[in-house]
């Protein structure tokens, strides 16, 4: 524990808001992923101006710091290393105003994505980036992230729904990066800074865009004896000219562990099921799905279920939701992997997956995005089984090769962090990772915001190497 910095941060906020106790060093010693790490000292602001000041104490006791929202990364981005100090924003919690005419509000960082579509919902509005953590994710880690869901296949992910923030830099300065106006003049800084993991620094504010709820929605559920029939399926509905608003996948394992927790009558002997939904007029979306019925059919889809209100259409994706939840009635643990590949090669990849996980003796289950490709396999295991976590990570390696071979890219929303940020040379040559590099420095001279995640060390840029924490680029 670093006394002066806790004697710095207890003046700027007060001692009940700056923790150094076991349990609450623990309990924000990691994030959701399966990566532990140190956390020196917890502060919990409830101001900019708060913020600012830890950040300056930090940086002034060369101590470096996360931002932290609800923890439910899957990345390892809001693992603290070193002992960092963790600046958790989940007191900022206020949806600051709302403008429903422009369709845009301004929130702090702390609010749950749900709970802002709850509160626009008057409005007949809702934030589109829709994560399965929904209910519990905040909207700085949706911007740290660049996060997606499900309705992202037509909505655009996270970026597309951040119009500027509010942001403290390392050297302690607070500016504000886009703007509520059309096209604000110069750089796209607010691009650059959403997806940056809090490299670049905090956001202590967000103007987020709002969407407006569409008049009609159908919700279709088809199950297929082949997971390839399902994902040719995706293919063929998007090569038709439609754009669904959700193109969902679930494997058969993964079908048979929600079924057994929400009772909503899924086909449990199916291969697989794919979800699709549809939203717009109401005319033109019973054309919309009658032609995605017949693409199913023609694919070989053996029944096709249609919601027929709005409580049998939140069934259906709370079973999709709630899918990595449900898991646990197989094993204790698991580990969601994020990849993204071409859709004409889902089929391929998935195949690749399920040979890579039986090599290793691993159970996996895929629940994923197919609709562009996202793939999420959950790989199920008991960590106290002697080895298990060897095998497992062993796996996801050989996953994340096998769907960068094929075209792919390492993360669609959970992020690089510490799990894939010494993949990145499979995508990334030294130059890239060099002006990479350059960028963050801009942002972040001090290079003590959440360091050692995403950018990996000089040595590791000829190959892939796992590098053990302890230092920061």
């Amino acid at each position: 524990m670093n006394a002066a910095l806790v004697a710095d941060l207890t003046a700027a906020l007060s001692a009940d808001r700056v923790r150094t106790g076991t349990t609450e060093l623990g309990l924000y010693g990691r994030d959701a992923s399966n990566f532990p790490g140190s956390a020196g000292v917890v502060c919990f602001p409830l101001t900019t101006a708060e913020v600012q000041a830890a950040v300056v104490a930090a940086v002034r006791h060369g101590v470096p710091f996360v931002a932290r929202g609800s923890g439910t990364g899957l990345a390892g981005g809001a693992t603290p290393l070193d002992h960092a100090l963790v600046i958790a924003l989940t007191k900022m919690d206020a949806v600051l105003s709302v403008d429903p005419v422009n369709r845009f509000a301004w929130v702090e960082p702390g609010v749950l994505n749900l709970d802002l579509t709850r509160q626009v919902t008057k409005y007949g509005l809702h934030f589109a980036p829709d994560p399965s953590s929904q209910q519990s994710c905040s909207i700085g880690g949706n911007v740290a992230n660049n996060s997606g869901g499900p309705h992202c296949l037509s909505d655009g992910v996270t970026a597309s729904h951040v119009l500027a923030m509010e942001v403290v830099l390392s050297d302690g300065s607070v500016v504000v990066l886009g703007g509520d106006e059309p096209e604000p003049a110069g750089l796209d800084l607010r691009g650059a800074f959403v997806g940056s993991e809090g490299m670049f620094g905090i956001a202590t504010k967000v103007c987020v865009r709002l969407t407006q709820n569409a008049p009609a929605v159908r919700t279709m559920l088809m199950d297929f004896e082949t997971v390839e029939a399902g994902a040719q399926t995706v293919s063929a509905i998007i090569a038709a000219g439609m754009v669904p608003a959700a193109l969902e996948m679930m494997d058969q394992l993964c079908v048979q562990a929600v079924e057994a927790y929400i009772h909503a009558g899924l086909p449990v002997d199916a291969a697989a099921v794919l979800l699709v939904e549809v939203a717009g007029l109401p005319h033109g979306l019973e054309a919309d799905v009658a032609r995605i019925v017949e693409i199913g059919m023609a694919h070989g889809a053996g029944t096709v279920r249609i919601a027929q209100d709005e409580a049998e259409r939140a069934l259906l994706w709370k079973g999709r939701k709630t899918a990595f939840g449900a898991i646990a009635r197989i094993k204790p643990n698991y580990y969601l992997h994020d990849t993204v590949v071409p859709r004409r090669m889902l089929p391929e990849v998935l195949r690749q997956v399920y040979a890579i996980c039986r090599r290793h003796d691993l159970l996996v289950m895929n629940v994923f995005h197919a609709g562009d490709g996202n793939l999420h396999p959950l790989l199920v295991f008991d960590k106290r089984e002697p080895g298990v976590m060897e095998r497992v990570h062993a796996a996801g390696e050989e996953i994340v090769r096998a769907s960068v071979a094929a075209g792919g890219v390492l993360s669609g929303e959970h992020g690089i962090g510490i799990e894939k940020r010494d993949f990145m040379p499979l995508m990334f040559g030294p130059a890239d990772l060099a002006a990479q590099a350059a960028m963050r420095a801009a942002f972040d001279p001090s290079g003590l915001a959440n360091p050692f995640k995403v950018l990996p060390s000089p040595g590791a840029c000829g190959d892939v190497q796992h590098v053990p924490a302890g230092a920061w680029v």
